[in-house]
């Protein structure tokens, strides 16, 4: 149960239909979160139209780009063994190229580049509109660099291809970058300081993925809550911003009421939300439309008071639980997932026990868990002292995982004897004769395949479940086919 968004999706390599006319060929990995594969969907966008076509087969490639992520230390580690590999590739075919895109990008661009000279090109995540001119410094025999973090693009003018897709489901990106300090975290450094995009351009990419035939979309950002559009700029000059500015701006509750009008039938989701910024309005534009799903990706992080506050979560125990009741309160039997670090620097026994009592408090339907890794570069590297023991950090999130599987069964058994609206996107893991999809709770629904079809809203009738999954019989299509 790590925080690794999908665990299948690591490493995959992205694939998308060729055109005739390009000559050269792409191999393009992603490894990490959201963000990063739906930028790896803006990459390859850029690229089909430079004469790029996207293979499967590392051996055959002319340029080779892996999409990073800088968030725990063995995310790292999995993307150097990967270059290893790309690099005794090219021994054999020397006209390959080799790049590294995204968080780790920015974070070790010299070391890449210069020390190890095992790349030929670094591409940080507000540079990806530079990749042509990159790309033909590295054919004249430079190496190719640009990291710079930008304060206004979004790549909004950029209509994504989508790779590798199921044709049900897509992200949409709706921010870039972050201004919470948590100092735990990288992506203020990798990913530079928060700009949402514009909200026309947001809700034409729906209305495209709409009419294309996806009937489903996540709005993605490191942190959705704090999306704020007053015609351009940083969300900490909106201050600055003139009296016209502030009065028309575009939050996140108008952004999903905006998109929630402009497709009724389509499901909307959002990630990922951050307590201190999820205002009451958002969960009440949630209550309102019913094709708003009723699933929010609350992070906590700890349950410690003090562990919070070393962490820089601008929000305290108290004021979670108070959130937590808001949702209960004007979304009963709304879903609600976590993330937990165990074993942050400085956390005692006491802390953990916080940790434990507040899953107690939400019982949530599921999380991602893992133990605290020092990520150069940030704040808690810099001043605080990893002193809690490796073997502590795995007993405490050993806890915290028992805990949660005792809380995801407990939801998931709460559903037996409803019907729920599916939406299929594949074929089951198990068994060739069922489908797979997810509730509007975002817990995975498997039944017989009956007469239905990937991309069908379907009525199932829960008769039984694991910790994690329902399984039911289909009773017919939902209203919203």
């Amino acid at each position: 149960m790590e925080k690794t968004i999908d665990e299948k999706k690591q490493g995959e390599t992205l694939v998308i239909p060729s055109k005739a006319e390009n000559n050269k060929k792409l191999f393009i990995e992603s490894y990490g979160c959201s963000m990063n594969f739906s930028d790896s969907e803006i990459v390859a966008s850029i690229l089909q139209n430079e004469g790029f076509n996207t293979t499967p087969h590392l051996e055959e490639a002319d340029l080779v780009l892996v999409n990073t992520c800088s968030i725990r230390d063995k995310a790292e580690q999995t993307v150097r063994k990967r270059l290893e590999k790309y690099n005794a590739v090219k021994k054999i075919n020397p006209k390959m190229k080799v790049g590294v895109l995204g968080c780790m990008a920015e974070r070790l661009k010299s070391k890449f580049l210069e020390e190890e000279k095992i790349v030929d090109l670094v591409v940080g995540p507000d540079a990806y509109k530079d990749l042509p001119n990159l790309i033909s410094e590295v054919e004249e025999g430079r190496d190719a660099i640009n990291v710079i973090l930008s304060k206004e693009e979004t790549y909004g003018d950029i209509s994504p291809v989508r790779l590798n897709t199921n044709g049900v489901t897509a992200f949409v990106s709706i921010t870039r970058g972050c201004d919470n300090m948590c100092t735990f975290c990288v992506v203020p450094f990798t990913r530079g300081r928060e700009r949402s995009r514009d909200p026309q351009s947001i809700i034409e990419e729906v209305n495209d993925l709409w009419a294309k035939g996806y009937k489903e979309i996540t709005l993605l950002g490191q942190n959705v809550d704090s999306y704020l559009w007053y015609g351009g700029g940083l969300k900490k000059d909106f201050d600055k911003a003139s009296d016209i500015q502030k009065a028309t701006a575009t939050d996140f509750a108008k952004l999903l009421q905006l998109c929630a009008e402009a497709q009724p039938k389509m499901r909307i989701r959002f990630s990922t939300s951050n307590p201190q910024d999820m205002h009451i309005d958002v969960i009440k534009t949630m209550a309102k439309y019913d094709n708003i799903c009723n699933h929010i990706h609350l992070p906590v992080q700890s349950g410690s008071d003090r562990i919070l506050k070393a962490m820089n979560r601008l929000h305290t125990r108290q004021e979670y639980f108070t959130l937590i009741d808001n949702i209960r309160d004007i979304i009963p039997g709304c879903a609600i997932s976590q993330d937990m670090i165990a074993g942050f620097p400085t956390e005692t026994e006491e802390d953990h026990k916080d940790t434990l009592s507040l899953m107690e408090y939400v019982k949530y339907n599921f999380g991602y868990m893992f133990t605290y890794s020092e990520r150069p570069g940030t704040l808690a590297e810099r001043k605080l002292e990893d002193d809690v023991p490796e073997d502590v950090k795995s007993r405490r999130l050993a806890e915290i995982i028992e805990l949660q599987l005792k809380h995801s069964e407990y939801r998931t058994k709460q559903f037996l004897n409803t019907t729920v609206e599916v939406l299929i996107e594949k074929e089951s893991k198990k068994s060739n004769q069922h489908w797979s999809g997810r509730t509007p709770h975002n817990i995975v629904c498997v039944f017989p395949k009956g007469q239905f079809k990937v991309g069908d809203f379907v009525n199932v009738n829960v008769t039984d479940c694991t910790k994690a999954t329902l399984i039911g019989e289909a009773i017919g299509l939902s209203k919203n086919n």
